[in-house]
């Protein structure tokens, strides 16, 4: 059984979606798709048993992803912290498809920096100092 690390490039309407065999660096999946959580959800599903790791970039709508395929038995998920992440050096072009595979590149190695996922319980504690509301939801 091949390991599988899933990188997801989030944006506010739709996650760039992309699947990768550790060893072989080969693709088995990629995909954009609109942020509906049951349609993501079903796109894992196949892929559920050798997933090793999912990476979701950190944006200000994270929550509702993670919170999402957690809730859906998916234990094995890790949050990016982009502004820590260095795309490689000359490259003259970056798009979401790089993007979601260079996430999940840098989880299979190992040296992919995390932010923290917090409790959903602490979330609100922590987002009225900061000013930010994470109330926002897409549609599931």
């Amino acid at each position: 059984m091949n390991e599988l690390y899933a990188g997801m490039d989030l944006h506010s309407r739709n996650t760039y979606i992309g699947i990768m065999e550790k060893d072989s660096k080969k693709k088995v999946f990629e995909k954009r798709v609109p942020n509906h959580l049951s349609l993501i959800l079903g796109l894992f599903e196949p892929f559920k048993d050798q997933l090793q790791g999912i990476v979701v970039e950190s944006t200000y709508n994270w929550y509702w992803l993670v919170d999402g395929l957690m809730d859906a038995g998916y234990r094995c998920l890790h949050l990016a912290n982009p502004s820590a992440i260095k795309q490689y050096e000359g490259l003259k072009y970056s798009d979401d498809r790089s993007d979601a595979f260079w996430l999940a590149h840098l989880l299979s190695l190992g040296i992919l920096p995390e932010g923290c996922i917090y409790p959903k319980q602490d979330r609100q504690i922590l987002s009225k100092g900061s000013g930010q509301n994470y109330a926002w939801q897409p549609r599931r």
